[in-house]
């Protein structure tokens, strides 16, 4: 679009607008005033307008002479609504070939690309998102991402794929993968594991074997034959819940607390349930089951009252752990390590201690003694 200053008007928009072909040396079919309106009939100008002749396209005012270096300057981008200020040097120094920079660039004749829809404050007119473009800008102002913590990165690389501001993108690909990373990583909660029980019939098999369930509040569960072998329940909160028939086997319980749960025909060889509460626990099944407990660590833990009775817990680990007042009638400690194991008040009537370590371990107030040959090899 070109201006042209008139002094003679002609009769006819037609002979005007042939006059302007002429003198500009374009295709002149359209004419508009100053502020944007178009001029319908030559009879309505006045001495003095300042008109502006197009080819076809819409009124866009140009931008301000070189001399206009204040005002020029500076430009307004009316991004989805939200309106940013800012210099043509920021948005085409660091990135030459991007599209903002194309848009805003100045060779001899002009502008090389403009944008062709503007407001009605002037402001160009970029139907993007405003919150993945400010980071955008604000990198092209100093060079560094920065954004808000609620911003999710892949919108924001998508922003950047779209004005071609290719320096951005290969750390936003490196902050997405490590993004991805992390969240895999973190452990599973209550609400993950509900939504589990809840979409899976209670026939069907529930996997959760390896995953990740660190210092989750699983109280109060209904968990019954659930996979959780090489499963991470380090510190888990597993107060009342349903445990029976569930393979433990090989996981992490660590700390965990198990208290009041039941445990009824558990798998669980070779668990590390080092430091663990299970107080008041039933692990006897009236059918006859028994729970699998063998080679499992339990040093230092809690059993205090719990019912243990047909136990399988051959070659186990309980050192230092607290057995008072537990029923352990029938159950199996061969070449179990007892050692400063405390049994006060339990009821230890056809246990199996063959080749168990008894070193200093706890005996007294036992409801039934101990015969010579539940102790021999």
């Amino acid at each position: 679009m070109n201006n042209l200053q008139i002094y003679e008007v002609s009769d006819t928009l037609e002979d005007l607008l042939k006059f302007a072909t002429q003198k500009l040396n374009i295709t002149a079919k359209r004419l508009f005033l100053e502020d944007g309106s178009e001029v319908k009939a030559a009879c309505y100008l006045r001495n003095n307008d300042k008109l502006y002749v197009s080819d076809g396209t819409d009124f866009v005012k140009p931008l301000q002479n070189k001399g206009d270096a204040k005002c020029s300057e500076w430009v307004t981008l009316n991004v989805g609504g939200k309106c940013f200020t800012t210099s043509k040097r920021t948005l085409t120094a660091s990135e030459p070939s991007s599209m903002l920079a194309r848009m805003f660039s100045e060779d001899t004749e002009g502008y090389l690309f403009t944008p062709s829809s503007i407001d009605k404050n002037g402001a160009y007119l970029i139907d993007r998102s405003p919150t993945y473009f400010e980071p955008i800008l604000n990198y092209l102002r100093c060079g560094q991402l920065v954004y808000d913590k609620n911003v999710n990165p892949e919108g924001i690389l998508e922003e950047a794929r779209f004005f071609g501001i290719e320096s951005i993108i290969p750390t936003l690909e490196q902050i997405i993968t490590q993004t991805k990373i992390s969240r895999d990583s973190l452990p599973l909660t209550r609400r993950d594991v509900v939504d589990a029980l809840i979409k899976s019939p209670y026939t069907a098999e529930l996997r959760f074997q390896g995953v990740n369930l660190s210092g989750a509040d699983l109280s109060r569960l209904d968990l019954r034959y659930i996979n959780f072998k090489y499963a991470n329940l380090r510190g888990c909160k597993l107060t009342g819940s349903n445990l029976s028939w569930c393979c433990l086997e090989r996981a992490d319980l660590s700390h965990a607390v198990l208290d009041n749960a039941q445990l009824l025909g558990v798998k669980s060889l070779c668990a590390n349930l080092e430091g663990v509460t299970m107080k008041n626990c039933n692990f006897k099944d009236p059918a006859g089951s028994r729970a699998n407990m063998e080679g499992v660590n339990l040093k230092g833990a809690i059993l205090e009252g719990s019912d243990m009775g047909g136990v399988n817990l051959r070659v186990a680990t309980l050192k230092n752990a607290n057995l008072k007042n537990c029923d352990l009638r029938a159950a199996v400690l061969a070449g179990a390590d007892l050692e400063n194991c405390d049994l006060s008040g339990s009821d230890l009537h056809e246990a199996n201690l063959r080749g168990a370590n008894l070193k200093d371990a706890a005996f007294e107030l036992m409801l039934t003694p101990l015969h010579m040959s539940q102790t021999i090899r």
